[in-house]
């Protein structure tokens, strides 16, 4: 029997809109291996890195949250969802999806995307994990790049928009090391500063297909991003690391 309106609303968190894509014939949110393997990655990185946390009181202890950072180089992720006190979810490049990094990432529910189009798949998926009150990672840039966030794809707004979740800004710095590829890794006992923002709240609307309105909050969103850098570069004396050295082509 398919569920009246206000039935599917009684079945939902509160705060999260009743008009949402059909989420039922997606496995559960993958949670248990996440949580054996969070405190092993956390503890890795610490003996190797210096990694420095500054206003993770930003970051709601319950809810839907949209984490919206900066991206640098290829740790940007895994330094998130290790530092992070709450359990998180990555989108990230399809690409990362093959062979045991990807039977990794897929068993620790973290969730593929195809950045040449509208990845359905991928934005159900991230409805799931706001739907299931978790943290969802985002880079809006698309790209891994200076980090300065001077452009910004629309999907942490669409999200913002749909579920109402806050949108934290944070900025990653010490990731990657001036001179490096976004595939390369900051140097042993290198300082990482993980900097959390005000939470930025949007207005909700239960399906925002006005491409316009979503434009305008993408750029909301990718203001308060590329300021939040740059206090944060102020706050901790660490400036972003330039634009990554080009990978070399494969003969």
């Amino acid at each position: 029997m398919s569920l009246q309106p206000h039935d599917r609303y009684e079945k939902l968190p509160l705060g999260i809109s009743p008009d949402l894509p059909h989420l039922d014939d997606l496995p559960p949110v993958e949670e248990f291996f996440l949580r054996l393997a969070k405190p092993v990655a956390k503890l890795v990185m610490r003996s190797y890195w210096r990694i420095d946390v500054h206003g993770a009181e930003h970051v709601p202890a319950h809810g839907p949250v949209i984490l919206a950072a900066n991206h640098l180089g290829f740790l940007d992720g895994p330094v998130l969802v290790a530092s992070n006190r709450r359990l998180s979810f990555v989108l990230a490049k399809r690409e990362l999806f093959h062979g045991t990094l990807g039977r990794f990432l897929g068993r620790i529910g973290q969730i593929p995307i195809d950045r040449s189009g509208v990845d359905k798949h991928a934005i159900s998926r991230s409805l799931q994990v706001l739907q299931s009150r978790r943290v969802l990672i985002v880079f809006p840039e698309g790209i891994r790049g200076a980090g300065e966030v001077r452009f910004a794809r629309g999907g942490a707004a669409y999200l913002a928009m749909v579920t109402g979740a806050p949108v934290v800004p944070v900025a990653l710095l010490g990731t990657r090391d001036p001179g490096q590829t976004t595939g390369e890794v900051p140097h042993r006992r290198a300082r990482i500063h993980v900097v959390y923002g005000e939470p930025l709240h949007l207005p909700r609307s239960d399906w925002p297909r006005r491409k316009s309105v979503v434009a305008e909050h993408t750029e909301q969103i990718r203001t308060h991003l590329a300021e939040h850098v740059i206090a944060a570069q102020a706050l901790t004396g660490l400036p972003l690391p330039g634009p990554p050295k080009a990978k070399p082509r494969k003969t």
